[in-house]
């Protein structure tokens, strides 16, 4: 009899403790979805980014840009800029800081034949809303530091902006692609030589 007592005690207590094992679990669950709700809910509530004004935005920057370089204005030019900004350009090295970047602009615009135009011809913005960029292309006309004549070049850049925390778009990093076919390095010293040998 007290084996039968025993066992009726032990499946009474399996049955309670998987009972309460389910009954944990079913918690669990049904915590776990109610949170699942509330951070879509959550989610639901952030507000949509607005792409086709961030572009409108960008385009209204570029188009700032292009009219103070046309003005030879580069204190207007480089307010576009972020303080931690990098311009690279074609046969230097990258650009780093706002403060460098107006030396080298105000540099470049003290060239009487400057002339640089651009335009993009795309603008992605991110998801988060926070970083665009744009892909365009450029002409510029300068004057040759060899022959002192105006020459003109054209070539390719890519922009990346980035929402500032006063809302305004200010570009972080300006690369510029030269069209033009790279200088052919001289002539080593010994083939000259041996050039001026054959004329005798």
């Amino acid at each position: 009899m007290r084996q039968v007592e025993n066992r009726r005690r032990t499946l009474a207590f399996a049955f309670f403790f998987r009972h309460d094992c389910f009954t944990m679990r079913s918690s669990v669950v049904l915590t776990l979805s109610g949170l699942a709700l509330m951070l879509s809910g959550c989610g639901d509530n952030s507000p949509a980014v607005n792409k086709v004004a961030i572009e409108k935005s960008i385009q209204e920057v570029e188009t700032g840009m292009g009219k103070a370089m046309a003005a030879k204005d580069a204190a207007a030019l480089t307010s576009s800029y972020a303080a931690d900004a990098v311009l690279m350009a074609p046969g230097m090295p990258p650009i780093k800081g706002a403060d460098a970047i107006r030396a080298a602009v105000s540099q470049m615009m003290a060239d009487p034949n400057l002339k640089h135009n651009f335009a993009s011809d795309r603008v992605e913005v991110a998801d988060s809303g926070d970083m665009a960029a744009t892909r365009g292309s450029y002409t510029m006309t300068s004057t040759d530091p060899v022959t002192k004549k105006p020459v003109t070049e054209s070539g390719s850049y890519v922009t990346v902006f980035r929402k500032q925390k006063d809302g305004a778009w200010k570009a972080v990093l300006d690369i510029n692609t030269s069209e033009a076919p790279p200088v052919a390095p001289p002539a080593p010293k010994a083939a000259v030589k041996k050039k001026k040998g054959k004329k005798r």
